[in-house]
């Protein structure tokens, strides 16, 4: 495979992950704005980069979790998905501080340098968050929090 395919992939791919993140359903955000309490309805998390494109997205809501990784390069892939029990849900939750969301701050991308961008997404009731490589954000003890808790949801063969 030469080189300008693989880049034409890489390309394409990160093109497709942040559409993917940045479409929202404004209908759904309209209809939960009357809402008293805001609260996390939706947490994506995903690694993107690297020369065989790697890629992991996490995609976790009130009842279930979703999980998928592999390398474009050479067709790998794997996936699971679970349901997930409502403490469970909870726990993970817990982790971030929804009125801190508005000020973390992302970072440019950094796939040309070490070749991983990190990316999280959460939907609260109210608005739609979309982070990129926030690993420098005085809040960011919050993702790293939910990293930890996410390690002992998904199963040791997934990681």
């Amino acid at each position: 495979m030469s080189a300008v395919r693989i880049n034409y992939l890489k390309i394409l791919f990160s093109t497709f992950l942040l559409l993917t993140f940045f479409s929202c359903s404004e209908k759904a955000a309209d209809k939960n704005s009357g809402s008293a309490n805001e609260e996390i309805t939706f947490i994506g998390l995903s690694n993107a980069g690297g020369q065989l494109g790697y890629y992991k997205v996490i995609k976790v809501t009130k009842d279930s979790i979703h999980f998928e990784s592999g390398q474009t390069a050479n067709n790998k892939r794997k996936e699971w998905h679970s349901a997930i029990k409502p403490e469970t849900w909870k726990k993970l939750v817990s982790s971030f501080k929804i009125k801190n969301l508005d000020h973390i701050e992302s970072s440019p991308s950094i796939q040309a340098i070490d070749g991983i961008d990190e990316s999280f997404q959460i939907k609260t009731t109210k608005k739609s968050h979309v982070f990129v490589n926030s690993q420098n954000d005085i809040h960011y003890n919050q993702f790293s929090s939910f990293k930890q808790k996410l390690l002992k949801v998904i199963p040791q063969e997934y990681q």
